[in-house]
């Protein structure tokens, strides 16, 4: 579906990018996987194995995304090391849970630039190649909390309504250059990320671990079951082929029917 396309996947190290690099090199685009902080020969060896298992182009490129000029590097490097970037996925994040009145604005300034901002300049460096090549897949990593919100979660609210909001510009800036822009709106997938946010929840509503997990984290989820990584890499993995094509500057849920409340 794909194949001999470049995707530039943020935040790849593991749960929700890994899993998505990992279906794209399995539909044949060479990937760019992106991490901060990461293990560079771990990564190196995973790239590695990738390109021999699906026979594709696989790069690791190190950077922080909550940095500006960290976020321009990337694009460039990741078009000098495969070529011009036809599928970006924003999908690097972060999470802090606390009070508003305690919540450090330190972390709300790391939170929006890491979540919103990276994605805007990822986005500003790529979209006039894509649209000069009347093609573009671009697939923002949103949430739930894109659509709804949660107490104790200021900054990653803010800046998951912000993200949806820049998905509808840019999907209607490409329109009729051929790219497409689009929000996948995960509920909670249980993801490093996720399970990070256990312990932090717990301490800021005073409950136990379980009841964060049972009361809180899946209280809002009909299905009363986590999302998993592999649901949110199909659905990526659809976006890019021509079936939707039309669908452009959409939230999807992939949330267990928690925002049909």
């Amino acid at each position: 579906m794909v194949n001999g396309k470049i995707a530039l996947v943020t935040g790849a190290t593991s749960g929700i990018g890994l899993a998505i690099a990992q279906r794209l090199a399995a539909e044949g685009a060479d990937i760019v996987m992106h991490g901060r902080s990461a293990d560079p020969l771990a990564m190196r060896d995973l790239c590695r194995g990738l390109s021999a298992r699906e026979g594709i182009t696989c790069a690791y490129i190190a950077a922080d995304l909550s940095i500006p000029e960290e976020a321009d590097r990337l694009a460039r490097e990741a078009a000098t090391a495969l070529g011009p970037i036809d599928i970006l996925v924003n999908n690097a994040g972060m999470q802090h849970v606390a009070p508003l009145e305690a919540f450090p604005p330190e972390k709300w300034d790391q939170i929006i630039s890491l979540n919103l901002s990276a994605a805007f300049h990822l986005t500003r460096v790529v979209f006039a190649g894509m649209k000069a090549r009347q093609w573009g897949r671009i697939i923002n990593i949103a949430s739930a909390h894109s659509l709804v919100a949660s107490p104790y979660k200021s900054a990653y609210v803010a800046s998951k309504h912000g993200l949806l909001g820049l998905t509808k510009v840019a999907a209607l800036e490409g329109a009729e250059a051929g790219v497409t822009v689009n929000a996948i709106c995960p509920g909670y997938v249980l993801t490093p990320l996720v399970q990070k946010q256990i312990p932090d929840t717990a301490k800021a509503r005073g409950i136990t671990e379980a009841q964060v997990v049972r009361d809180v984290l899946l209280a809002a989820q009909p299905t009363k079951k986590f999302a998993t990584v592999e649901e949110v890499a199909a659905l990526t993995a659809f976006l890019c082929t021509p079936g939707a094509q039309s669908i452009t500057g959409a939230a999807l849920p992939v949330d267990g029917g928690w925002t049909a409340h």
